[in-house]
């Protein structure tokens, strides 16, 4: 079996809408598997012990920790989309800002005639790019 790396996404009790969130956004899409806390666990009873989904063919995991930590995503790490029209960077750009933050709006930035970058309400960074 040859290395494989995955982007592994840990949320605090918002896993599951995130997903659900994310596959109705991109084509080939899915949550592949979902693994649950069960009673007198660690987590919460039925929030994400571990789950994998898919994005564009991409496989991505993720968790509801059970765990408080003082530190959440940042955007020093963001998942990067190539978009194929400019129907679809509109369509992702106002998806994925609703509730979030706009860290560069849709514009022309010198590097990309049509470039946008956001944290979505969860927190997870997406820079959105026209092809």
């Amino acid at each position: 079996m040859s290395q494989k790396i995955t982007t592994f996404l840990m949320f605090e009790g918002k896993a599951e809408e995130a997903m659900t969130f994310y596959v109705s956004l991109f084509d080939d899409a899915e949550i592949v598997a979902v693994t649950r806390y069960g009673p007198g666990g660690p987590g919460a009873e039925g929030s994400v012990l571990h789950a994998t989904f898919r994005l564009a063919g991409q496989e991505y995991m993720a968790i509801d920790s059970a765990v408080r930590h003082e530190f959440t995503f940042t955007p020093s790490m963001s998942l990067y989309v190539q978009c194929e029209s400019a129907d679809e960077i509109e369509r992702l750009y106002a998806a994925l800002s609703e509730g979030g933050a706009a860290l560069m709006p849709l514009g022309d930035h010198g590097f990309s005639k049509r470039f946008g970058w956001v944290n979505d309400r969860f927190g997870v960074s997406w820079q959105l790019n026209l092809a």
